[in-house]
């Protein structure tokens, strides 16, 4: 087997793609992480969490009473491993008080760095605690477009940016063939962290993280969105449709007193997919670019 230090740069990156493609989300630490240990540490914190407060406030008599019975350490036998060191495990708000929460936090917020701030130490939503990074919106706030994604990915969530990676390349290439650029827009996702194993949000999740989203829109004010895949286009536009169904015609989305075109197409992961839908998605951006001027 050809160790990395005989492959070229080329050679390197391709085999970085592969592994991508293939599922392979993260490289082996410099220090081994015993998971297991941290998987019965975190289940031994919650289930101290869900105790009863009697039992959680045992004096410490009781635990001395119980090793004077044959509970002392020096009766653990010899060779036994200790028990892993408890670890505090993320707290499970309550999904009401969770969407109150982000509510305010995200009304207190009078600019998009304030938002960011408030999305970043929120801690109300447990996709936060699987995920690597906060994704929140870079680009221009001021172009008055809005380019709209369902959630990151694995490129979003390593790099800390929406649209990473391969469906960020090609989205570059496709908002260039428009004349736009990323740097000319707004480019978000309605979701600013990863779920495990790329699944759908939950509705807690979503609920959650709208407040965010739209505080997003009413502080960025753009004059047109572009949704990118099913998930966005049914979140701003509703109902239950397909991209398939929903895509190429511009409707109005209305919330917090706005009106604001929407225009919905394929995301870049699906095109890279299925690339046959790339001649759909050319006539829906030519529609895109029509209606801005």
């Amino acid at each position: 087997m050809n160790a990395a230090s005989d492959l070229n740069p080329a050679e390197l990156a391709a085999l970085l793609h592969f592994y991508a493609d293939a599922g392979v989300e993260w490289l082996v630490d410099d220090e081994p992480v015993d998971r297991i240990a941290q998987f019965e540490a975190q289940k031994a914190a919650r289930a101290q969490a869900k105790a009863p407060a009697s039992a959680r406030e045992r004096s410490p008599q009781d635990g001395a009473s119980s090793a004077s019975n044959g509970g002392s350490a020096s009766s653990r036998r010899p060779g036994a491993a200790a028990p892993p060191p408890a670890t505090t495990a993320p707290v499970s708000v309550p999904a009401g008080q969770a969407v109150e929460a982000a509510r305010s936090a995200a009304n207190a917020a009078g600019s998009l760095a304030e938002l960011k701030t408030a999305i970043e130490t929120f801690h109300g939503c447990n996709l936060k605690n699987s995920a690597r990074s906060t994704v929140f919106a870079s680009g221009d706030p001021t172009s008055g477009i809005a380019i709209i994604g369902p959630m990151p990915n694995a490129d979003d969530d390593r790099d800390g940016a929406p649209f990473s990676g391969r469906a960020g390349d090609l989205l570059d290439r496709m908002l260039a063939a428009i004349g736009l650029s990323r740097d000319g827009v707004l480019m978000t996702n309605v979701i600013p962290w990863r779920p495990p194993g790329n699944r759908m949000p939950s509705a807690a999740e979503m609920d959650i993280c709208q407040p965010f989203i739209e505080r997003q829109i009413m502080l960025a004010r753009p004059k047109a969105l572009l949704l990118l895949g099913n998930f966005p286009a049914r979140f701003f536009i509703g109902g239950n449709g397909t991209i398939h169904t929903m895509r190429g015609k511009w409707q109005t989305v209305s919330f917090a007193g706005m009106e604001i075109p929407a225009l919905a197409t394929f995301h870049p992961q699906e095109l890279l997919a299925a690339p046959a839908n790339k001649a759909l998605t050319w006539q829906d951006l030519l529609a895109f670019q029509h209606g801005l001027q």
